[in-house]
């Protein structure tokens, strides 16, 4: 559904007409530029914008059907960048994407939200606020919705770093080495971390685009020249991003690989306890077994003082093997 449609000129915001197709005209004519929200949009309530905007059918597609990596494509009459922006939930530790399609055209924006994680509104109410940033066009509304996701990316890295030292406290306890659902929760957080390195990975190239030439940036339509170290900055913060979402991926295998290795340590001390036990239960087995015999001609057997001599040997193997076994660190 369209949430939101504006005309702006001159960085102040006129409410735009009922109907879509006065409103590209209206902004034209005021030497300004339309901006139109839309949320999760049916193909039919997309088809009047396509219409009267003029958008590439293959971009429109991918705005109706979302699930798209973030990208950056250029056509002729129209700019189309898809971000993914990312929504951190402390109650249960995980992370969920969303997804921003914004439409760049001489005089307009046509922004498309799929989700609940969308900064769209903010963004909106912070530019209207600043009317000199929104005198740049539609450049300015680029700029600051790929601001507040990237930046919202540096909180949800410092949230999961927070997340990842309880973790990694908790596999390192001198006690236990974690319990037995450490594991799981060391591979839920991996995947957690896996679907913010999506949002955040495909993201550089159309960064690098947008910030200006280079080695993979040349001039992008539809953006002003004098916005492209706006957009270095972001592509810097991105590039921090992406350093964390790195340093996260190899933090959380490394701690992986510990705690199995912690696991493995614990079994073995476990097989050797269970060993010593056995070996010490194997001594008395042992003289009991040979004793029990029914054999007329056994050494001592009619001996007064026989019983109490075998029990006493059980009693001095049985300590002998204790302290053997507790200096070797098996017990």
């Amino acid at each position: 559904m369209i949430v939101d449609c504006a005309i702006y000129r001159h960085g102040i915001r006129t409410e735009g007409p009922e109907d879509l197709s006065d409103a590209l005209d209206e902004a034209r004519a005021a030497g300004g530029f339309a901006w139109i929200g839309l949320h999760e949009p049916s193909e039919r309530e997309f088809d009047l914008v396509t219409r009267e905007f003029g958008l590439h059918p293959l971009a429109v597609e991918d705005a109706l059907k979302a699930h798209q990596r973030p990208k950056l494509e250029v056509y002729d009459d129209s700019l189309f960048l898809v971000l993914k922006p990312v929504v951190y939930e402390p109650a249960g530790d995980t992370v969920s994407t969303g997804e921003i399609m914004i439409f760049i055209g001489d005089c307009f924006v046509v922004t498309v939200r799929h989700g609940e994680g969308s900064p769209l509104a903010s963004v909106r109410r912070r530019l209207e606020q600043e009317p000199e940033m929104l005198d740049k066009g539609p450049t300015s509304v680029l700029y600051a919705i790929s601001d507040a996701v990237v930046d919202h990316y540096l909180d949800v890295a410092t949230e999961l770093q927070t997340d990842l030292e309880e973790l990694e406290a908790e596999v390192f306890q001198p006690d236990t080495g974690g319990s037995r659902n450490t594991a799981s929760r060391i591979y839920t957080f991996k995947r957690q971390v896996l679907e913010f390195r999506r949002a955040t990975g495909p993201l550089t190239l159309p960064m690098t685009r947008l910030a200006g030439p280079g080695a993979l940036g040349g001039g992008v339509p539809f953006v002003d020249d004098k916005a492209r170290p706006f957009f270095r900055d972001v592509s810097d913060h991105l590039a921090r991003v992406n350093e964390s979402v790195e340093a996260l991926d190899r933090l959380v295998s490394d701690i992986l690989s510990a705690h199995l290795a912690q696991m493995s340590v614990r079994q073995n001390d476990d097989m050797r306890k269970i060993s010593a036990w056995a070996a010490m239960a194997a001594v008395p087995t042992m003289l009991a077994g040979i004793y029990g015999m029914n054999f007329d001609h056994m050494p001592e057997l009619h001996w007064l003082w026989s019983y109490p001599a075998v029990i006493a040997a059980m009693a001095v193997l049985e300590v002998l093997l204790y302290r053997l076994f507790k200096r070797r660190g098996w017990m």
